[in-house]
This record gives structure tokens, sequence and C-alpha cells, in this order.
């Protein structure tokens, strides 16, 4: 499956709201997110860079796929339509 190579840091935060994702704080250019979408609180750190490095992409949706127990074809099926 084809990630895609345009978009930010800041879209993504976004996207993941459907998760139960909320902004908890932005230090620099990296956006804090904290979810409790499942029964533990899950913390991700996503840099807000405009557009995202695919491997960066990659690692943030392998660590999300790991958490919500669902494979990254799927969750990647569910963000951004593909």
């Amino acid at each position: 499956m084809r990630l895609p190579r345009d978009i930010s840091g800041t879209q993504l935060a976004h996207l993941l709201q459907k998760y139960g994702y909320q902004i908890d704080h932005q230090t620099g250019s990296h956006i804090r997110l904290v979810s409790n979408f499942k029964i533990t609180e899950h913390k991700i750190t996503i840099p807000s860079h405009d557009p995202l490095k695919i491997g960066t992409l990659n690692g943030i949706l392998n660590e999300l796929a790991a958490y919500l127990k669902t494979d990254k074809e799927t969750l990647v099926q569910q963000l951004f339509g593909k």
C-alpha cells in the first residue's frame, strides 16, 4: 500500500482525532498527542513538518497500528481513504 507523500504533521494530527487523539501540547516543531481510545493511554509525538518524510510517517503508522491492534494497511485505508 502506497503512503501519501504530501501530508503534513498538522494534517495527520487532525486525522487522528477519529481515534480519540487530542493535541496535548506543542513544543517547537513537535506536536504531542494523547489518546484513551483503548483501555490504556497512548502518547505519540508527531513532527509538525510539511510534508512528513515517508520513513517518519511509516514509523508513526506502525506505532499506531500496534496500539490500535490492527494492521497498517487497514489503518492507512481508514485514515487516507486509499
